[in-house]
């Protein structure tokens, strides 16, 4: 966890350095303790170190949420994006975008983050029948994670055309024009939410034991599932609110990291959480360098990632 969390750390100073002015390490560091030359502390602390900041919210709370998700689904391709709560975000976003067009962009992530969250207590309402199954709920998941793709399309379909591009924009995926006030709607909910979620470890591996196990050992399963899907719910809106839906991050950061910890989900949340932000810092980085001057959405590259392991996913599970 060391060398992974100093890799982050390299990945952090380098994306902070790297653009059109290029930047050394050393001046980085200098130029975030305010001891560098004007000019790299202007664009250092007001564009790109506020842009860092929150790649690394949004993909370590991707990732996390991810986690918990397939912890308590005991299934492997269980994310936010695929089982609906990116889809609710979207629609709510898109809607807003078409209706509230005069407000500014200042309100979508509030739009984003209630659309998801209705969605995810939707899921979950329906998912319930004396308890929640986990199987049920990734059935009922998709199914509105595809009705939310519909209706997002038809929105699209049916808005005015200067709100058709900033929906796609936002839709895409980025953290694009990031700036302090982004940090500050993200950074509460990732302070409160990943520390509860490291602390809610051992009941997550109290879940993977089967709900009549973890029953007789005097776990309240569904209690406890319930608040672990709040808490997953809550890190994967506040990360969509602020970026858009950055797929695939959810879906891959806990499986590389089962590989690095093994199964257990004190070590797991972590780590996952860890990638997960090196995934979009890179994904970031990425997309604002190698095309220069165009600026891409890193929800590109994460795709472009994500659905080759997506597709071997399905295809080792499918054999088993």
């Amino acid at each position: 966890m060391v060398l992974l969390a100093l890799l982050g750390l390299s990945v952090f100073v380098y994306s902070i350095g790297s653009g059109e002015m290029t930047i050394a390490p050393w001046n980085v560091l200098t130029a975030l303790i305010g001891q560098g030359s004007p000019a790299d502390e202007m664009v250092i602390q007001t564009l790109r170190l506020p842009r860092a900041l929150v790649a690394l919210f949004v993909g370590a709370s991707m990732a996390v949420a991810g986690s918990i998700l397939q912890g308590i689904m005991r299934n492997p391709l269980a994310s936010p994006d695929i089982i609906g709560i990116t889809g609710g975000a979207s629609v709510t976003a898109v809607a807003f975008l078409t209706l509230f067009s005069d407000w500014g962009a200042r309100w979508l992530p509030a739009a984003a983050f209630v659309g998801g969250s209705i969605t995810a207590l939707l899921i979950y309402a329906l998912a319930w029948k004396k308890g929640v199954s986990p199987l049920r709920l990734v059935l009922i998941g998709i199914g509105i994670n595809s009705a939310a793709n519909g209706l997002t399309t038809l929105l699209l379909i049916l808005s005015p055309i200067y709100a058709t591009s900033q929906a796609m924009a936002w839709l895409a995926g980025s953290v694009y024009a990031s700036s302090w006030e982004t940090v500050w709607t993200i950074l509460p909910w990732f302070i409160v939410l990943v520390p509860l979620a490291m602390i809610l470890s051992r009941q997550l591996n109290a879940q993977q034991m089967g709900e009549a196990i973890a029953t007789q050992l005097g776990t309240s399963v569904q209690k406890q599932r319930f608040l672990l899907i709040l808490v997953s719910i809550a890190l994967a809106t506040s990360a969509v609110a602020v970026s858009g839906p950055i797929g695939f991050i959810g879906l891959m950061s806990p499986h590389i990291a089962r590989l690095l910890t093994g199964p257990s989900f004190g070590q797991l949340l972590p780590v996952s959480g860890l990638i997960g932000a090196c995934l979009v810092l890179v994904a970031d980085l990425i997309a604002r360098t190698a095309f220069s001057p165009l600026d891409l959405p890193a929800g590109l590259f994460t795709a472009v990632l994500g659905a080759p392991f997506l597709i071997y996913l399905l295809y080792s599970h499918g054999r088993t």
